[in-house]
């Protein structure tokens, strides 16, 4: 059952952020944050990105600082910022500690994979930025989409998913607990088999995905990256695969990287894949 007490969230960002109203260099850091600074309409003022930024496609017209999870305060400080927005899980440790003590404000995103977190994210970006109103009628307009997703959800299937990173020789690499591909299964009304085994992404034995059973079988789109295309294909005639109902049915799904991303879009990207799992009934 999806929980959508969304108005009583527990960290009332639009209330807490210290607005930067003036901020016209803002270096963006995530891309969920990223695309949010846009859909506030605030994109004019963002002048650079880290790598997994890439929508809307303008963005990657911008300078690049580098993955967020490997950045260099060196890197970001370089493009001359007035204001840094960045999802909490941004790393390395080092890197942080020296943007936090460096003079540029900087406003840091709590990460999660559930619609509280990404109502809250819209209320805490838009007080930052100075568009506390633009960023209050986001989140509400969420609150009721992700309220009729709900509905839907109740209505059923709840299909047995596996979503499945990549394909190791054969050695698939898949999605447990505390991931945006358990967030977005979950939201879209699938049951994840992997969510009490395993915990993030793990390389699991075949014996274990025989024993899952899954439905179906979750990964995400082509990325037009030839080595990582590689990396996630043949996954549906892997042996153990083809021994689960989903491998007798050919039942593939795939989904766009931004859904395991928790952004703007998951309402409806959450609403996209209820519909693929509705579809594997027909």
């Amino acid at each position: 059952m999806i929980r959508l007490a969304l108005a009583l969230c527990a960290l009332p960002f639009a209330a807490m952020a210290q607005p930067w109203p003036d901020a016209e260099r803002i270096v963006s850091i995530g891309g969920p944050v990223t695309e949010l600074i846009f859909a506030l309409g605030a994109g004019d003022r963002v002048i650079a990105r880290d790598t997994t930024s890439t929508f809307p496609p303008e963005v990657e017209a911008l300078p690049d600082v580098g993955y967020m999870r490997q950045l260099s305060a060196e890197g970001v400080l370089s493009v001359g910022p007035d204001l840094i927005v960045t999802r909490d899980t941004a790393g390395p440790v080092e890197a942080m500690e020296s943007l936090r003590a460096a003079r540029v404000p900087m406003v840091e995103v709590p990460d999660g994979f559930t619609p509280e977190a990404v109502v809250a994210a819209m209320r805490q970006v838009g007080a930052s930025l100075g568009l506390a109103e633009a960023g209050e009628a986001m989140a509400r307009q969420a609150e009721a989409d992700f309220a009729a997703l709900a509905e839907k959800v109740a209505a059923g299937p709840a299909p047995r998913v596996m979503f499945v990173l990549s394909n190791q020789g054969g050695r698939l690499n898949v999605a447990g607990a505390g991931t945006g591909a358990d967030g977005i299964i979950t939201l879209a009304g699938g049951v994840n088999v992997m969510a009490e085994a395993v915990e993030g992404y793990r390389i699991v034995s075949d014996e274990a995905i025989v024993t899952a059973a899954p439905d179906a079988i979750v990964m995400m789109e082509s990325t037009g990256n030839p080595e990582i295309d590689e990396m996630r294909a043949g996954v549906m005639d892997v042996p153990a695969v083809a021994q689960t109902p989903a491998g007798q049915a050919g039942a593939l799904i795939r989904v766009p990287p931004a859904a395991l991303g928790f952004g703007p879009r998951t309402a409806r990207l959450a609403r996209d894949l209820h519909d693929d799992f509705a579809a594997l009934e027909r």
